[in-house]
């Protein structure tokens, strides 16, 4: 667990909405898909979850969340999250919550080589076995890539690269995320694993990987899983992906956010960012595997097969 030595006062102290106008019980979840502070790339997605009509509704969609004339748009998101959004249980995020293990370590270093913590030893075994399978077998490099980066590219069925928590494309969007993150908790520094009863969990997840294992389970075909954002016809793709989830009755999406989420990547990832975090909630993520290092996140995707309720 991280280290929690030390707080900062709060701005504000958020209280859970169990029950919305009506009586009915709710839960509320966001996806946050984060672009760089200076940019207009950030998009957020509210999810409501009522389980006497085991529907979720998506409930707000901001599309390149930015700043204005008075507020960064850091402060934007900020209010966004804490204060627009009232009664968030879970808000995950699309970017690295947690920085690598050797930026994080304040011990006299021997060198990762010689380096006896559980998290380099635990990527050491994980660099050995993986040589016996493949060649060349370049080494770790645990100033920039986590544990969680590592169990997803060697364990799952299809190959998937979440990019390295410091690496040249995630290192900007990793700075920021970390900055939210101890905004929103209160805390200097953080333990995303035991949030107080007041503050929204904060989980870390890979939209890619979520989108495929969402997507098989509604049998979406694979081509559209694997180009939903980057590709040509990737507004199609999304678009198919969204069709089943109405479909099945898994979600009640309004027209101009279909609309929305169709024609922006980033909106899209939002969405399945806030669908992950619903899962989790539902135990329909997979679990930390056995003998992953304690104090290092783990990256929420969901189960091969998903009892949505």
């Amino acid at each position: 667990m991280i280290d929690e030595r030390g707080t900062v006062k709060k701005a504000g102290t958020r209280k859970r909405a169990p029950s919305d106008s009506k009586g009915l019980t709710v839960h509320r979840f966001a996806g946050v898909a984060l672009g760089g502070g200076k940019t207009e790339r950030t998009a957020v997605a509210v999810i409501e979850y009522y389980p006497e009509s085991r529907r979720i509704f998506l409930r707000a969609l901001r599309d390149r969340v930015k700043s204005d004339e008075e507020s960064s748009s850091d402060e934007v998101l900020f209010h966004l999250l804490t204060v627009e959004e009232v009664g968030l249980e879970t808000i995950a995020f699309d970017a690295p919550l947690q920085l690598p293990k050797c930026i994080r370590c304040d011990l006299v270093c021997p060198g990762f080589e010689a380096c006896r913590l559980p998290e380099i030893r635990w990527l050491w075994a994980e660099h050995d076995a993986r040589g016996k399978k493949k060649r060349p077998n370049k080494v770790f490099t645990p100033y920039t890539e986590r544990c969680a980066e590592v169990a997803i590219a060697n364990h799952l069925e299809e190959p998937f690269h979440p990019p390295h928590a410091l690496g040249s494309n995630a290192a900007p969007l990793a700075a920021r995320a970390h900055f939210l993150a101890r905004r929103i908790t209160g805390k200097r520094i953080l333990n995303l694993s035991k949030p107080e009863s007041s503050d929204p969990q904060l989980i870390e997840v890979y939209p890619k990987l979520s989108v495929w294992r969402i997507g098989r389970d509604l049998k979406v075909p694979k081509s559209h899983l694997r180009f939903h954002r980057h590709a040509v016809d990737s507004d199609e793709s999304r678009h198919y992906f969204l069709k089943q989830l109405i479909e099945r009755e898994i979600t009640f999406i309004y027209q101009q956010d279909l609309k929305t989420m169709i024609e922006s990547a980033q909106a899209f990832d939002a969405f399945v960012a806030a669908l992950t975090a619903f899962l989790k909630y539902r135990g329909q993520t997979v679990p930390r595997p056995a003998g992953f290092p304690k104090d290092e996140i783990w990256i929420e995707f969901p189960e091969d097969q998903i009892d949505w309720f």
